[in-house]
């Protein structure tokens, strides 16, 4: 998401709050990389039988829970903290005739009961939660025996050829395309994790199994209750 501020945000994010306009401009950036989503959603599936329930968290403007609601007969709920990108995703819902439930709330305080979800997904915010193993130890409460929790986020030693690379395929204008990267190189990178330092985080948590598998410019960390 996009700083607000340099200071700490609203509970559970570290100053990545998006409001109005930045809100607004988030979400045109990411559409440009709807095939990402996409493909995400549909790896997520395998997880999943009819009926499940699904959380994603963070998910700004929807799109992965939208393109998720498009392939199963799941019942999926997004929770943000901001309620400028809650509003933005139940509109991104509406239009694509989705049942999607958008709602505000901290990760490290989730508003669910305990054993509710199959699955949770977090997608590209992970590294901005200020309580991390509070966050970890939430998605592991409100998980039902055996359901896992999919985190996809950036990789702190990404290096910058990879990032300029991975930013340069997502067919961003001239201005946007430079606003991108100096984003990663002096807020994204800065939060992000090492696939060592995530391990700390999870052998602080309540999570007993997890996997996690690098790629480009990121990791995925798979968790199971």
């Amino acid at each position: 998401m996009v700083a607000k501020s340099a200071a700490r945000g609203a509970k559970g994010e570290k100053g990545f709050i998006s409001t109005g306009m930045m809100a607004s401009w988030y979400a045109g950036i990411t559409a440009k990389s709807m095939n990402e989503f996409v493909s995400d959603a549909k790896r997520m599936t395998k997880y999943l039988s009819a009926g499940d329930a699904v959380l994603e968290v963070a998910p700004g403007p929807g799109y992965l829970s939208v393109a998720l609601a498009k392939l199963g007969n799941y019942r999926i709920v997004g929770m943000d903290i901001s309620q400028a990108f809650v509003d933005i995703a139940t509109q991104k819902a509406k239009e694509a005739d989705v049942q999607v439930e958008f709602r505000q709330g901290d990760v490290s305080q989730m508003p669910f009961q305990a054993d509710t979800f199959n699955l949770i997904v977090c997608r590209a915010a992970f590294k901005n939660f200020a309580a991390p193993v509070a966050a970890l130890n939430e998605m592991y409460r409100v998980l039902k025996p055996g359901g896992k929790a999919v985190i996809i986020d950036l990789r702190h030693d990404a290096t910058p050829a990879e990032v300029n690379k991975a930013v340069d395929a997502m067919g961003l204008g001239a201005v946007n395309r430079f606003m991108t990267k100096l984003t990663f190189k002096h807020m994204l990178l800065k939060r992000a994790y090492t696939v060592d330092s995530f391990k700390q985080l999870i052998a602080q948590s309540a999570f007993p199994k997890y996997d996690i598998q690098p790629d480009a410019i990121g990791m995925e960390i798979r968790l199971e209750k």
